[in-house]
């Protein structure tokens, strides 16, 4: 709870950031100019918040009928919907990051972090329910030049010093 006390100093921050974007673009191209840009990208964040949230329900749904894990869905629909909220936040900044989001690389990289956030916060047996058995690769450290244990040959069954193994952890 001690990183929620921050919140509206931060919120103020914000405020007072939006504040002097707007009045230096509105002294760039004009305040007229500058109220219709807003404006418009408030319409166009209420419109995408409608369009995200109905893709997102419908890739919702069709992943539990056809029986898959959710999760990917459901972080995808988030990323859409916090990029129409900024949007939405009459600012020029806030719009420029939700605008960035819209962007299918930045989306991608929004994507992997807040399921990883996720991750981190639910238990894994909820993890893999939610998200599926999880990718891993590990690799046997082995350095040629210098081995504190001689590593014994590789046997049936057993990776060698070098090999890799790929697999998903399933819980």
């Amino acid at each position: 709870m001690r990183k929620l006390r921050w919140v509206p100093l931060a919120v103020l921050g914000l405020g007072v950031v939006e504040f002097a974007v707007f009045w230096g673009v509105s002294r760039l191209i004009g305040i007229g100019a500058t109220l219709l840009l807003a404006i418009g990208l408030m319409l166009l964040g209420a419109f995408l918040l409608r369009k995200e949230g109905l893709s997102a329900w419908r890739r919702l749904r069709d992943a539990r009928l056809a029986g898959q894990a959710r999760g990917d869905q459901a972080v995808d629909g988030v990323v859409g919907l916090i990029a129409a909220l900024l949007l939405i936040i009459p600012g020029l900044l806030t719009a420029a990051v939700g605008l960035l989001l819209l962007i299918p690389p930045v989306r991608r990289l929004a994507r992997g972090r807040v399921r990883a956030a996720t991750e981190k916060r639910i238990p894994a047996s909820a993890a893999n329910s939610v998200f599926g058995p999880r990718r891993v690769r590990v690799s046997t450290p082995h350095d040629p030049h210098h081995q504190p244990h001689p590593t014994p040959p590789p046997t049936a069954g057993r990776p060698g010093p070098t090999e890799v193994i790929e697999g998903e952890i399933v819980d």
